[in-house]
C-alpha cells in the first residue's frame, strides 16, 4: 500500500471537519439555503388557510433541529434494541406524560410517523386481514386511512361507509346505527379530513356497543380544540383515540396514538414497533414533546377559543356574501366550501385564489360529480393565521376578498393580492432574512 499517496486524502478529510461542524447553511448549500428563504417569504406574506397547516413556535424548531437528529433507537423506553438511550427514554417518556395529562389518557405513543400510520397501526392492532370496519366516506369528509379504496386500509381490510345528509350535509346517527347493524364491524371509525361540525361521540359509543364493535375517534383536525377544552374529548368515549401532532394542536408534524385500556398496550405498541415502522424520529418526538408542552399553558386555552370564532366567522362571511358553505357553518377549524352552483371546479377556484394571496385547497363534497383532481368544493382552515394573531375583523374581510373573487365581482385583482399581503405581513412571524 502506498501510505505516501493516502495522507493528502487524510490531510483532507481532517480539514473538511472544521467546515462539517462549523458551516451553515448559507455556506455548505446555497440553493437549498435559498429555497429555505423562499419558502419563508412565500408563507410570510400570505393569507395561509389550508386546513392541515400551522405556525409551529421557535421553540418547536429549535427542537426539531436539535442533537436527537443524529441518535437511532427501536423500541421503547427501557426497552430498546440501540445502546445509549437512555436521554432517548427520558424524552419519550416526557412526551408520552405530557400527551396524557392534555388529553386526560392513561397510555400515549409519539411514535407514528403521521396520522396516517398511526391509524394504520390501530387497524392492525385491533383487526386482522379481512375484518369489517365501518368508517366515514371520503367524499362525504372521510380521511385516506379510513379505508379509502387507493389506501392500504381499503385494500387490507373490508370497508363499509356512511355519509352525510343530502339536505344538510351533517352525519346522520340513525345511518350510522343502520349501517352498523347490517354489516357488523369489528371497528367504526369516528372523524374526518373535511367534517366541519363536531361529533356526537356519545352516540357513536353506543353504536360500537351495540355491536360489540372497537370505537377509534381520529380527531386531527380539532385535537386543539379538544386540548383547549372547546370540543369534546374523544377519550371519555372512544377505546382509542388517534390524532397528528400538528394542524391545530400547532405542534411538529406527526402522529400519536392515546388510549386507556392497559389490555391494548401490548397490541398497540407491537403494532406500532415492529408493526408499521422501524426508529422513531427523535428530533421530532423532541419537537412533539414541546408542542404538548405548549398546550399545557393557559394561554393555549385562549388560542383554541379564537381558533374556532375566527372560522365560524370566516364561514358566517363568506355566506353572507353569497357563497355556500357546507352545513351552514362549523364547530372546527375547517370550513368547506360548495361550488357546485358557480360552475367553477375547486383546482381553478384555489388558483384563482392562489394569485390575490390566499392559500386553501381543492376538496372532494358529498356525492362530489368531479374526481379529485378537480373536485367540486374548497376547504378552509383557520389555525395558522390564528397563529400569528389575525381575529375576527381580518378574518371576515379575507372572507370578503374570497367571494369577490369566486362570484366575479372583483375588479383589481392586484390591489387586492397587495392589500393581502400587507395584511399578511401585518401579522407576527418569524425573521425570514439576515
Amino acid at each position: 500500500m502506498n501510505r505516501a499517496a493516502l495522507a493528502p486524502v487524510g490531510d483532507a478529510f481532517e480539514e473538511s471537519l472544521g467546515a462539517f461542524f462549523g458551516q451553515g447553511l448559507d455556506y455548505v448549500d446555497g440553493a437549498v439555503a435559498e429555497l429555505v428563504r423562499a419558502e419563508g417569504e412565500r408563507q410570510a406574506r400570505g393569507i395561509e388557510l389550508i386546513a392541515s397547516e400551522n405556525v409551529v413556535s421557535r421553540a418547536v424548531l429549535e427542537a426539531q433541529g436539535s442533537w436527537f437528529c443524529n441518535k437511532t433507537v427501536e423500541g421503547y423506553p427501557g426497552a430498546r434494541y440501540h445502546g445509549g438511550a437512555e436521554i432517548a427514554d427520558s424524552l419519550e417518556t416526557l412526551g408520552e406524560d405530557r400527551a396524557c395529562a392534555l388529553f386526560g389518557a392513561t397510555q400515549a405513543n409519539l411514535q407514528p410517523h403521521s396520522g396516517s400510520q398511526a391509524n394504520l397501526a390501530v387497524f392492525s392492532a385491533l383487526l386482522k386481514p379481512g375484518d369489517r370496519v365501518l368508517g366515514m366516506d371520503l367524499k362525504c369528509g372521510g380521511h385516506l386511512s379510513h379505508g379509502s379504496s387507493a389506501n392500504i386500509s381499503g385494500k387490507v381490510y373490508e370497508i363499509k361507509a356512511y355519509g352525510v345528509r343530502p339536505g344538510d350535509g351533517r352525519i346522520d346517527m340513525d345511518q350510522v346505527r343502520d349501517a352498523a347493524r347490517a354489516h357488523r364491524p369489528k371497528l367504526i371509525v369516528a372523524g374526518g379530513s373535511s367534517y366541519p361540525r363536531a361529533l356526537d361521540l356519545a352516540a357513536f359509543r353506543a353504536i360500537a356497543d351495540e355491536v360489540e364493535a372497537r370505537l377509534l375517534v381520529d380527531m386531527a383536525h380539532f385535537a386543539g380544540l379538544v386540548a383547549g377544552g372547546v370540543l369534546d374529548n374523544p377519550m371519555d368515549h372512544a377505546d382509542v383515540v388517534t390524532t397528528t401532532t400538528y394542524k391545530s394542536l400547532r405542534g411538529a408534524r406527526g402522529g400519536m396514538i392515546l388510549w386507556n385500556d392497559e389490555g391494548l398496550s401490548r397490541r398497540l405498541r407491537a403494532a406500532v414497533f415492529p408493526g408499521v415502522q422501524g426508529s422513531p424520529l427523535l428530533h421530532m418526538m423532541a419537537a412533539k414533546a414541546v408542542g404538548l408542552g405548549e398546550a399545557l399553558q393557559p394561554a393555549f386555552k385562549h388560542y383554541a377559543r379564537r381558533v374556532q370564532d375566527n372560522a365560524r366567522a370566516l364561514a358566517d362571511e363568506m355566506m353572507a356574501q353569497g357563497l355556500e358553505v357546507v352545513t351552514d357553518g362549523t364547530d372546527t377549524p375547517l370550513v368547506l366550501v360548495d361550488l357546485t352552483a358557480l360552475e367553477i371546479d375547486g383546482q381553478l377556484a384555489s388558483d384563482k385564489l392562489a394569485a390575490i394571496g390566499i392559500t386553501c385547497n381543492k376538496n372532494l363534497i358529498a356525492n362530489d360529480p368531479r374526481p379529485a383532481s378537480t373536485t367540486s368544493g374548497l376547504r378552509f382552515g383557520v389555525s395558522a393565521m390564528t397563529s400569528r394573531g389575525i381575529g375576527e375583523a381580518e378574518i371576515r374581510r379575507v372572507g370578503q376578498w374570497i367571494a369577490d373573487c369566486l362570484l366575479g365581482r372583483m375588479t383589481d385583482r392586484e390591489r387586492v393580492r397587495r392589500d393581502s399581503e400587507e395584511m399578511a405581513r401585518g401579522f407576527r412571524y418569524y425573521a425570514v432574512s439576515g
